[in-house]
C-alpha cells in the first residue's frame, strides 16, 4: 500500500508549506514504551510512502547508513535509514515505513519508525535551528516547528544526500571564462550560510557586487528599504539592486512569497527573480511561474546562476533602451 503524494498541492505564494511529519524511534534507557523523535520534510520533495520492500545490498558503499537499493517502477533508489545517519540506535516497535524523495533532481528513499500526518504551516512558525538543537540531529537540521506540544526537527535531506554522494552536492565549473568590465549588482535569499558563501563566490567572480541576506523577510526588509533610498535621491532603484536570487524553502517567508511581493510592487516588479532550489522539479516549476520567477534553476546547477541572471539583466536594460 503506497501513499501518493503528488496530488497535494499548495496555492503558490502565500508563504505556507506542508510537512509530513515521520518519527525514529529508540530503546528507553529506562525501559518501557520507546523514546520518539519528530521530524519532518516538505511535501513538495516527498513522492510517495510505502512499505519496506525488499533490499538489494550495494557494493562499495561508504557509509553504513546506506541500506542498499530497491526497485521502485523500474526506478533503482537507495534507501538511507535515517536513524543510523543521525547516530541513533533504531527500535522497532511496528514495521516502518520509507519516504520516497525527489529532490536535485535525484530520488532517495529514507527509512523510518513511523509516519503521523501532514501539517499545513506558514513559514513565518519554522524557526531557525539553534546550536543545541542542530547538535541533536547531527547538525542536519533547516527549521524548527512547535506543533501540538511536540517539537518537530524540519531535516536537512540535502545535505545528508550531498555528504552520502558528494557528486550530488553545488559543484562550480572551474572552466567558465566570466566577462570583465560591467558589474551588476545581485541580492541573494538563502537561509543556508554555506549556499550564501558559495553562491557570492560565484557572482563576485562573475563581476557582480553581492549583498546577502538569511531569508526571505529579511531580503524583503532590504529591497523596501532600497526602494525607500532610490525615491529619496530620485534614482532608479536599479542603480542599488539588479536582481534577486532566492532560495524557496526559507524560515519566516519562503521564496515563492518573496517573489509574489516583488512582482506585485510598482516599482520593485522591474527586478528579475532567479529561484535556486532543490526543489525546482517538472512538477513544481509551476508555483515558480505563477508567482512570476524571470528564472528558475535547480540546484546542485549553481555555474548557471551567474550567467543566467547576467542574461537577465541584459535583456532588462535593452528592454529599457528600446522603450
Amino acid at each position: 500500500m503506497s501513499t501518493n503524494m503528488t496530488n497535494i498541492l499548495l496555492e503558490a505564494g502565500t508563504n505556507e508549506l506542508e510537512i509530513v511529519e515521520f518519527y525514529l524511534e529508540e530503546p528507553n534507557p529506562g525501559g518501557g514504551e520507546p523514546y520518539r523523535g519528530y521530524y519532518g520534510v516538505n511535501v513538495a520533495k516527498v513522492l510517495e510512502i510505502i512499505r519496506l520492500p525488499r533490499i538489494t545490498e550495494m557494493p562499495q558503499v561508504s557509509h553504513p547508513s546506506v541500506l542498499g537499493a530497491f526497485n521502485l517502477r523500474s526506478q533503482i533508489i537507495p534507501l538511507v535509514d535515517l536513524s543510523l545517519w543521525l547516530k541513533k540506535e533504531r527500535s522497532e516497535s511496528e514495521p516502518p515505513k520509507v519516504i520516497v524523495c525527489e529532490f536535485n533532481n535525484v530520488t532517495t528513499a529514507f527509512l523510518v519508525s513511523g509516519v503521523n500526518r501532514i501539517h499545513r504551516i506558514s513559514w513565518e512558525e519554522v524557526e531557525a535551528p539553534n546550536k543545541y538543537m542542530s547538535s541533536l540531529a547531527s547538525n542536519s537540521i533547516t527549521g524548527v516547528v512547535r506543533l501540538e506540544g511536540r517539537i518537530i526537527f524540519l531535516l536537512d535531506l540535502e545535505k545528508i544526500v550531498a555528504e552520502l554522494n558528494p557528486e550530488l552536492g553545488l559543484r562550480f565549473d572551474e572552466n567558465v571564462v566570466w566577462e570583465s568590465g560591467v558589474q551588476y549588482r545581485a541580492l541573494i535569499a538563502d537561509d543556508s550560510t554555506l549556499i550564501r558563501e558559495m553562491i557570492g563566490d560565484l557572482l563576485h567572480k562573475a563581476n557582480f557586487l553581492v549583498e546577502k541576506t538569511n531569508h526571505g523577510g529579511e531580503c524583503w526588509d532590504r529591497l523596501v528599504h532600497i526602494k525607500q533610498i532610490a525615491e529619496s535621491e530620485n534614482r532608479p532603484v536599479t542603480d542599488y539592486v539588479q536582481v534577486v536570487i532566492s532560495d524557496i524553502e526559507m524560515p519566516n517567508m519562503d521564496g515563492h512569497n518573496l517573489t509574489k511581493r516583488i512582482k506585485e510592487d510598482p516599482v520593485l516588479k522591474q527586478l528579475p527573480v532567479v529561484l535556486f532550489s532543490s526543489i525546482i522539479t517538472d512538477k513544481l516549476r509551476h508555483k515558480g511561474e505563477a508567482v512570476g520567477a524571470d528564472d528558475q534553476i535547480s540546484k546542485p546547477e549553481i555555474t548557471q546562476v551567474a550567467r543566467r541572471a547576467a542574461d537577465l539583466i541584459k535583456n532588462r536594460i535593452a528592454e529599457a533602451a528600446n522603450a
